[in-house]
């Protein structure tokens, strides 16, 4: 839809973030997409980088402690498979909460920059959804993990695993990358 602001958060704080978000904004509509699912709070991001994080669209989540090698991307409740996959995959990867790709998109080039450098093409991005729009953050190079079918029924946390939807997928898409 044109014109709308789509936030998607990934815990408590993120959604506090969007709230702010959608009340500051003033030419056009926010829809915040909230989840049912049982979602950790994501106490290893510092909460004001969370909310403000979410103000611009976009922001790095945990950031990598070695050479950049790896961006992992997601948003909501996939943000929790993002971070445990880089915890797994090492010192090399950075983790990168996009909840909202229209004021993400809003930012100048040299923030958006900062957060998706563009010397780093080994990216995958998971998303409990259709995968299409990830692949402008992924490029070519990359791999988005998400759905392309709907339908199982299930609890929540054995439909995700199903549709891989997960850490371990993370981890398999990331080790095809190298």
């Amino acid at each position: 839809m044109p014109n709308i602001d789509v936030i998607r958060p990934a815990d408590p704080e993120e959604t506090a973030g969007a709230f702010v978000a959608a009340m500051q904004r003033t030419d056009g509509p926010t829809f915040l997409a909230l989840t049912r699912q049982t979602v950790p709070m994501l106490n290893d991001i510092d909460p004001n980088l969370r909310r403000e994080g979410v103000l611009r669209g976009g922001y790095v989540a945990k950031k990598e402690q070695g050479k950049l090698d790896l961006i992992i991307l997601s948003c909501g409740s996939e943000l929790q498979h993002a971070l445990a996959a880089a915890r797994e995959l090492g010192d090399g990867v950075r983790v990168v909460s996009i909840p909202c790709f229209e004021r993400f998109n809003r930012q100048s080039e040299k923030y958006r920059e900062e957060i998706l450098p563009k010397e780093c093409r080994k990216r995958v991005a998971i998303e409990a959804g259709v995968t299409e729009i990830w692949y402008q953050y992924v490029g070519l190079d990359g791999k988005v993990i998400g759905l392309h079918q709907f339908g199982l029924s299930a609890p929540g946390a054995e439909v995700m695993k199903e549709r891989g939807i997960d850490a371990q997928h993370v981890i398999q898409a990331a080790k095809s990358l190298r």
